[in-house]
């Protein structure tokens, strides 16, 4: 599967996530729904909270970064339930598939009252 076939499915997913729950509720439950309809609905390959090493000249440094949704090995799916859409939320992700060497990944926002304008899709260009 392409990286632009699972970007579909993650969006469908979204969708029927977004019109089931609707928005203001914790980033934990969006993030859990998501894999829920990814994972057992979609049959995709579903890893929340996947632990994302950070190599520093060599040396694995001691942080515990973590994606909330690896998909496929391939996709990045990162989740917020937020009023506001940081700067700092966009860079994190650049971050994220910079450091796991991925090239595509998904920002949401699920506390919004329109979720076509709050799905992002963000190329790392190794």
């Amino acid at each position: 599967m392409t990286e632009n076939e699972i970007s579909f499915e993650i969006r469908g997913a979204i969708y029927e996530v977004y019109n089931t729950l609707g928005p203001g509720l914790l980033e934990s439950v969006y993030e859990t729904a998501l894999a829920t309809e990814l994972r057992d609905i979609r049959r995709l390959k579903v890893e929340q909270q996947k632990h994302l090493d950070v190599f520093y000249k060599g040396t694995i440094l001691p942080v515990d970064f973590r994606l909330d949704l690896l998909v496929e090995d391939k996709v990045i799916v990162e989740l917020k339930s937020v009023d506001e859409m940081k700067k700092v939320y966009f860079k994190q992700l650049t971050t994220y598939l910079k450091i796991s060497d991925k090239h595509l990944g998904i920002l949401v926002n699920f506390n919004c009252t329109d979720i076509n304008k709050n799905i992002w899709r963000i190329a790392n260009n190794l």
